[in-house]
């Protein structure tokens, strides 16, 4: 098992070597959101994960109420990588739950099969980079056929045990590095 953090722009200024010096070995960093929008600390923070001697993934977080909007998202986000022209050891991960509402406010269609189609299109579409789904075990359990989708798997479920055992587990919103707060995961492979 290897220990890693994932981290976005609102994480602020990350210092990658303490993060490094607390025994984490991988970052997984938000690229993107929604159709169009790149996280502005994207490159800086692959770069500097990287620099620290940490492998990195990217995860991108989903606002699409649809399949093809999924799509469209998926293009974004692999032409935000692209651009960014950097090396992703690690897979991309789509995060499609609605931590801000926003899906519930658009009339989203909740349903089992509508998430499941989403997912799949961004799958497809972010081809051929390596790719996974991200989603609490509550959403992995009602919302998502991520058995049929045949993708890797990120559990989010703190505490002190992953009922799932995917690819990876996010155990925690609240690991101290340095006095600033980031999400801990576990890898279940060696990196």
């Amino acid at each position: 098992m290897v220990k890693g953090v994932d981290v976005s722009e609102n994480n602020g200024v990350v210092d990658w070597p303490a993060v490094a010096a607390a025994g984490q070995r991988f970052a997984i960093v938000r690229s993107s959101y929604g159709r169009y929008s790149k996280d502005e600390d994207f490159l800086r923070n692959v770069d500097g994960a990287h620099s620290a001697g940490l492998s990195c993934g990217a995860y991108h977080y989903s606002y699409a109420l649809n399949p093809e909007q999924a799509r469209q998202e998926a293009q974004s986000c692999k032409r935000i990588i692209d651009e960014a022209g950097v090396l992703l050891e690690l897979p991309v991960w789509f995060d499609v739950e609605d931590a801000d509402g926003y899906k519930r406010r658009h009339g989203f269609d909740f349903s089992r099969e509508n998430i499941t189609a989403i997912c799949r299109a961004f799958l497809d579409e972010i081809k051929p980079l390596d790719c996974g789904v991200y989603a609490s075990m509550s959403w992995l359990e009602d919302y998502i056929d991520w058995q049929g989708l045949g993708c890797a798997v990120w559990n989010a479920q703190w505490g002190k045990q992953d009922d799932l055992k995917g690819y990876m587990w996010q155990y925690t919103d609240s690991l101290n590095i340095g006095g600033k707060q980031f999400d801990g995961n576990i890898i279940y492979l060696d990196l």
